[in-house]
């Protein structure tokens, strides 16, 4: 039988995003062979994962946030919510906000998460992208897998959640996920609205992952 090798950096990021124990995380990790992502889902699944334990909790204090970009051409609203107002007035949590908010203003997403999204937007994207894999003339036996592949690259870009963090390959869901880690409390984003100077403003209603 093969032992993985469990490396100690790999448990200190296991812990950081799921506030987990380290014999948790170091179970979690030999189970999904050293994979860190499969250790989360492992974690979530057995109900380890802090993150996981804060989802279903009430999250009624909070913060609104502004973010007004260089120029003062182009700015966000967005509010924060958490469950008690010691957390909303943390370093932490303010710094949390506006890091959201900066995301909103840099990629202008539509919806806070997949959820949110409503079913005529869905399908109206769905026959969209089926009608352009048709003048394409792909085969009609790979149509619905490719409109299923586009429609998931726009939800990505779309949704608030599934935006990468920066230049990471972790995406705005996972930072919540760590906050919530650090912050012992759920998070979830509540609403935001962009507004740039000539252009139609956006905002969105929603809440933050379900594994939040």
């Amino acid at each position: 039988m093969t032992t993985t090798m469990i490396k100690p950096e790999d448990v200190k990021r296991l812990r950081e995003q799921t506030g987990a124990g380290v014999m948790d995380c170091k179970r979690a990790l030999e189970e999904s062979g050293g994979d860190v992502e499969k250790a989360i889902t492992w974690l979530r699944e057995k109900g380890l994962s802090t993150a996981a334990q804060k989802a279903g909790r009430a999250a009624l204090e909070g913060v609104v946030t502004s973010y007004i970009h260089h120029g003062s051409r182009l700015g966000v609203l967005l509010e924060l919510n958490c469950e008690t107002d010691f957390v909303a007035r943390t370093d932490d949590f303010h710094q949390l906000a506006r890091e959201l908010a900066m995301a909103v203003a840099g990629h202008g997403p539509a919806y806070v998460s997949r959820d949110q999204v409503p079913g005529d937007v869905l399908e109206a994207q769905r026959r969209a992208f089926t009608l352009d894999a048709e003048q394409e003339g792909r085969p009609a036996d790979r149509v619905a897998a490719i409109v299923e592949g586009k429609l998931n690259k726009w939800l990505e870009s779309a949704c608030l959640m599934e935006l990468p963090y920066r230049d990471t390959d972790r995406k705005i869901a996972d930072l919540i996920t760590e906050k919530i880690a650090l912050l012992k409390e759920n998070i979830r984003v509540a609403r935001f609205a962009r507004m740039a100077v000539g252009e139609t403003s956006s905002g969105s209603a929603g809440a933050g992952p379900e594994a939040a």
